[in-house]
């Protein structure tokens, strides 16, 4: 190879004559053309339909790896299969399809056997044709026809002679088969058993009528259709990210380059990769950037997702969706079976962009949920309230600033209900009211908190509440607190009032979560409240949620205010969420974890929270852990509510009980009030309203109060 060689025009643009010219004058040196390829850079081509990376390039990420031990072995068993709730989900899933399809096929049965007569029909009159071409040996009449235009008798002799033999033949065979049909069909029809002449119908029918169907006609339709959505291939993505101003292929070191191989999610939801920007290329131009790197890929916005990459600055994984995820509803909540949950347990919130399920682990956390009017807000809050009133060990107290129908229906189970900031139907004094309940939430914690103390090293090793503790003891049960628009009691027209509130919701966010305590905030104005110490306090309250829920925002400051301004850093924006009514219940969780999901929250509307609510009720009596205004107790604990207080020491399962265990056990529970209550003086103090009764108790009958006589003395008293 020489200097004179002649120029070669590559396909994808390189000129190579410039690699060829640095061989001159070396003996028997090879060019490694594939490292001068590398040198150049691949993309530095103008067409990208080549392969761009034959391996993942250094410092990326493999894409949804598939699992494997420390070694790179995958189970021997799938996932799936291991373990006896993974063959349940798998057993179940695979039962759902199959029962789909049949039914699906089921009701179209009938649709399916008219139009298999009718194709039948033509079939056999095709097949006859058919046959008949085969008995007249049609397709060698263009050799006859070729040797009469070329005047070649001999050769049309000996063609007609063959024609004729194999016809006769044919033919021969044609008679043979009609004669079996006509004689032997009407015999064999009189003879056999009604089965197989049914089993031959089901053969000979699809079989005509699939040959007499058109081939774009099929008579059975699929019960499920496979999704279908845009190809996105490396080339697309160039082309999108060099449109996005984001690099360019013919600068040196501005070309875009991949950091793991394309693939699909693990989902099937849509297409993934880890891009590498150009040196100088920052994560905060491509969050810039997202708008055009949409328009260049052609899809929606709402189908463009980026994550930031922790091992570098201009790393990032880039997921684009088939489908705008956000505007796929997540169904209704899975709460609606009514069946008792454990707070210690993750709540069902929602499905993230990709259709996986979203959860929130409620216990040692506080949440802001924040949004503008009619965008979900009350209603995400709400499906947490709902999990936690379907755990019957969970005291929930429900302060509602906006004072609408949407938390009234947790009078079947709330402790505590405070509704507005003036006086109202549903409330003689509202802020009173919140001063007491906000009081006796402070004294819990404190309580709760010298309980701990005092229990022994064995029981309590950790020093903090623990799953059977509260259990087993009542002073330490989980307690929800649920403040819906909290910023209007931080607004009142009393600054006493408004210094007070703000230092117990205070005290309460610091040490609360610990005491498990679990605060559940709302708000549609998470700034710009109060002044002075009213406001500082108000921001602290605010900003030291640990887990943030921001729904559509009407501006980058509000979503600022409920997501944090780190959030906004990392691109996650309030206000840039897509707007209209599919989108209601759209938002970003912030700080539940260490990625920030996209959610589309389940829906609860308010028949379901009733239907939720009145099993949570069920539980609770069954339990007999409803208590406060559940049960119709005033606010004030200084003056005991006795009737109340005997309700609550009934078990699930328990008609009745002997005095005696009654004392015993308001004794233990509420040392406070009835440290040294005897049978005699608790059956003395609900005379009037419990009927002292013969109960038999595990074989021993005494004189006690029987279950239902307490809750119609309840009842009586509601309704007077």
């Amino acid at each position: 190879m020489t200097s004179n060689t002649p120029d070669r025009e590559d396909p994808n643009g390189v000129d190579w004559s410039r690699y060829e010219q640095e061989l001159d004058g070396r003996d028997a040196e090879v060019l490694d053309l594939g490292a001068a390829r590398a040198r150049r850079g691949t993309a530095a081509a103008g067409h990208f339909d080549v392969a761009l990376d034959e391996e993942p390039q250094p410092g990326g990420v493999l894409v949804d790896p598939p699992p494997a031990d420390s070694k790179g072995r995958r189970p021997i068993i799938p996932a799936r299969l291991v373990g006896w709730q993974n063959v349940k989900a798998t057993v179940r899933d695979v039962a759902l399809d199959l029962a789909h399809r049949a039914g699906y096929h089921a009701v179209r049965s009938p649709w399916y056997a008219l139009q298999a007569a009718f194709w039948a029909v033509v079939g056999m009159f095709r097949l006859i044709g058919r046959q008949l071409r085969w008995w007249w040996l049609s397709e060698q009449y263009g050799l006859r026809q070729a040797a009469a235009d070329a005047n070649d008798p001999a050769t049309w002799y000996k063609l007609h002679r063959e024609v004729k033999a194999t016809r006769a033949w044919r033919g021969t065979v044609l008679v043979a088969e009609l004669a079996a049909l006509g004689i032997g069909g009407p015999i064999a029809y009189a003879m056999a058993p009604w089965w197989v002449v049914a089993l031959a119908v089901a053969v000979v029918v699809p079989g005509l009528a699939h040959l007499g169907r058109p081939a774009d006609r099929p008579i059975v339709t699929p019960a499920v259709v496979a999704g279908r959505y845009r190809r996105v291939n490396p080339d697309i993505i160039l082309r999108a990210y060099y449109a996005a101003g984001l690099g360019h292929p013919d600068k040196p070191n501005q070309q875009i380059t991949f950091g793991s191989t394309m693939s699909r999610d693990t989902t099937g939801t849509g297409s993934q990769v880890v891009i590498d920007l150009p040196y100088g290329k920052t994560w905060d131009d491509v969050l810039k950037a997202k708008g055009a790197i949409a328009s260049g890929l052609d899809v929606s916005v709402n189908q463009v997702f980026l994550t930031r990459d922790q091992s570098s600055h201009r790393r990032h994984l880039l997921f684009v969706a088939d489908r705008d995820p956000l505007a796929i509803p997540a169904g209704r909540t899975p709460l609606l079976d009514g069946k008792v949950r454990d707070i210690w347990a993750e709540a069902p919130l929602g499905l993230d962009e990709r259709g996986r399920k979203v959860g929130l682990l409620l216990m040692w956390i506080s949440v802001l949920v924040g949004a503008q009017p009619r965008k979900g807000k009350t209603f995400a809050a709400r499906l947490l309230a709902l999990y936690a009133a379907l755990d019957p060990y969970v005291r929930i107290i429900v302060v509602d600033g906006k004072m609408s129908p949407d938390w009234d229906k947790f009078r079947l189970v709330a402790h505590r209900m405070v509704f507005g900031t003036v006086p109202n139907s549903r409330d003689d004094n509202p802020v009173d009211h919140l001063l007491e309940v906000l009081r006796e939430v402070k004294a819990h914690i404190q309580e709760v908190n010298d309980f701990l103390a005092k229990l022994p090293t064995a029981e309590c090793p950790e020093g903090k509440i623990t799953r059977e503790l509260s259990r087993k003891y009542p002073q330490l049960r989980v307690w929800l607190l649920v403040m819906e628009e909290f910023q209007v009691y931080y607004e009142l027209d009393s600054q006493d009032q408004n210094k007070e509130i703000a230092a117990l919701l205070s005290f309460i966010m610091a040490v609360g979560p610990s005491a498990g305590v679990i605060l559940l905030s709302s708000s549609q104005k998470p700034s710009g409240v109060g002044a002075g110490d009213v406001g500082r306090l108000f921001n602290r309250y605010r900003d030291n949620h640990a887990v943030r829920f921001a729904l559509k925002c009407g501006n980058r400051l509000v979503s600022e205010a409920i997501l944090g301004g780190e959030a906004y850093a990392e691109g996650f924006d309030a206000s840039a969420l897509p707007n209209g009514t599919q989108y209601r219940g759209v938002g970003y969780l912030y700080g539940a974890a260490d990625d920030t999901p996209t959610v589309r929250t389940h829906l609860a509307d308010h028949g379901d929270a009733e239907r939720i609510l009145t099993a949570a009720r069920k539980h609770r009596e069954a339990a007999g852990t409803l208590s406060g205004a559940a049960i119709g107790e005033t606010v004030t604990r200084d003056v005991r509510d006795t009737l109340a207080d005997v309700r609550a020491v009934f078990l699930a399962g328990e008609k009745g009980l002997h005095w005696p265990v009654i004392a015993a056990r308001l004794a233990e529970q509420m040392p406070e009030h009835y440290a040294d209550i005897t049978a005699d003086a608790i059956s003395a103090q609900l005379r009037d309203r419990v009927p002292s009764v013969n109960v038999k108790v595990r074989g021993e009958v005494l004189r006690g109060a029987r279950l239902a006589d307490v809750d119609a003395a309840i009842e009586r008293r509601k309704s007077a």
